[in-house]
């Protein structure tokens, strides 16, 4: 490069450092609201000369790009490829949204657009389902926590982004999206190809019914707006039938809004109690949020079930109850999903998802990667038989090598690689849902409710638990 050149480089770095302090507006989303923020001028003007010697690196790549490159290429073309594969190199939440990507997110909050209905992630290259969410076409398609979805209307979702996925799949309601699904590892693997129809997603987030005269049943399915206040309503009608014990259901529940799940934790603490703590590079990452309900349900026996489905604000939940030994979680370890993602737009209207923090549980224990344990496990049996046998896929298997997982957190057994496309069997049709179209529950076919009714009803247990000790 000239010096000409380089003075140049160094010009253009220091006008795009600089605009960096007077950027207006920049709108964020952590789970609690939309807020403004601008960095400092300290901040922005931190670049120094090996910044600046890396940059010029790039700018050589870019140079000889647009020169020699066998297709001619923008220049918008090729930041926006380094920009998304700079963020590929951090974690699978982090992700660039174009203007179109982040005015459809927007939009979708105004409810203007249909969609599957499903929570999902980047694993082995591919897209993943974390959950389907309750009631939704992808539920009804059966589609399952774990599944891959290979490709989308017949394209590859190999080295795809999650945003890029994420505007495949949505669209108006009422058209259709193809699916092509991987299910299961090694020689139990199959693919099945199902075709949603794609619908507005009204999730009713609380669904509660009295097990018996005694037991009340509450299900979250996600923790959307006003799912705490849903839920406190479903406990004061309890209260009313004079229940004596409560179930807690959070399996498959993606999580959501980290304000309902303090407020959802506040229904069962005592007041001062810790909910969870949040912890990254910068003060105001750095949070404890404590119970301040002064009349909780903090008496009455309780039990909240969990599997791998379980992420994000159902693990925050989970966590604090169990540490601070108010209800006995059964079930299957949680998903491990446990950062937090702050959204900016940035000047050009594009978008930004950044990862800014870590949920910590009330004893200290992060969650992501590691997820929480139950202190009964208990695996889902389907039709008379447990399920498929293979490790759920988890956080900690997304982003092992992620900066800052304690060493000290459990061990979970590497998975086999999945077959290719070509390798795998084909099916039909999607195997149907495990409950179907749901009831509120299903105690017959339900092993880990069951589990969880007997828990309510051994009370040495219960006692066991709140004096300190583990059931076994």
């Amino acid at each position: 490069m000239t010096k000409k050149n380089e003075s140049v480089l160094r010009s253009s770095i220091k006008l795009f450092v600089k605009g960096l302090v007077y950027v207006s507006v920049a709108a964020f989303f952590v789970g609690v609201g939309i807020g403004v923020v601008a960095l400092t001028r300290s901040q922005a003007l931190a670049a120094n000369d090996s910044t600046y010697d890396s940059l010029r690196t790039f700018a050589e790549v870019m140079t000889l790009i647009q020169n020699y490159y066998v297709e001619e290429k923008t220049t918008k073309e090729l930041t926006e490829g380094a920009i998304k594969g700079l963020l590929r190199t951090l974690d699978p939440h982090s992700a660039y949204m174009d203007k179109a990507a982040y005015e459809g997110r927007k939009q979708d909050t105004e409810g203007r657009f249909g969609g599957l209905g499903i929570e999902i992630t980047v694993y082995d290259g591919y897209v993943a389902v974390v959950t389907p969410m309750e009631d939704t076409p992808a539920e009804k398609a059966g589609l399952q926590p774990a599944d891959k979805i290979i490709k989308i209307d017949d394209v590859s979702t190999k080295d795809m982004e999650i945003m890029d996925a994420v505007k495949r799949m949505r669209g108006e309601v009422g058209t259709k999206v193809k699916l092509t699904v991987l299910r299961g590892e090694g020689k139990d693997a199959a693919t099945f190809v199902v075709e949603i129809v794609r619908a507005m997603i009204k999730v009713h987030p609380v669904k509660s019914e009295m097990i018996d005269k005694e037991i009340g049943y509450l299900r979250l399915s996600s923790f959307s707006q006003n799912a705490a206040l849903e839920a406190g309503d479903a406990l004061k009608k309890f209260k009313e039938k004079k229940f004596k014990a409560l179930i807690l259901d959070l399996r498959n529940d993606p999580g959501g809004l980290l304000k309902e799940a303090v407020e959802i934790g506040e229904l069962f603490l005592n007041d001062g109690q810790a909910i969870v703590s949040t912890r990254g590079r910068t003060p105001e990452q750095n949070a404890v949020y404590y119970s301040h309900n002064k009349t909780p349900l903090a008496d009455v026996p309780m039990v909240v079930l969990i599997n791998a489905g379980s992420a994000s604000a159902s693990e925050i939940v989970a966590g604090a109850l169990k540490d601070t030994k108010r209800a006995v979680l059964v079930g299957t370890r949680s998903f491990g999903k446990g950062s937090v993602q702050t959204i900016r737009e940035l000047s050009d209207g594009s978008g930004l998802s950044l990862t800014t923090a870590r949920y910590f549980t009330p004893a200290g224990t992060m969650i992501h990667g590691v997820g929480v344990a139950p202190d009964i496990e208990v695996r889902l049996k389907i039709q008379g038989r447990e399920d498929d046998g293979q490790e759920p896929m988890r956080e900690k298997e997304l982003m092992e090598n992620f900066q800052g997982l304690k060493d000290s957190r459990p061990e979970v057994p590497a998975k086999p690689k999945s077959p290719s496309d070509k390798e795998a069997p084909k099916l039909t049709a999607p195997p149907k849902p495990e409950f179907g179209v749901r009831k509120v529950f299903d105690l017959e076919k339900d092993n880990q409710l069951q589990r969880a009714v007997e828990v309510i009803r051994e009370w040495s247990i219960l006692n066991s638990v709140t004096s300190g000790k583990k059931p076994s």
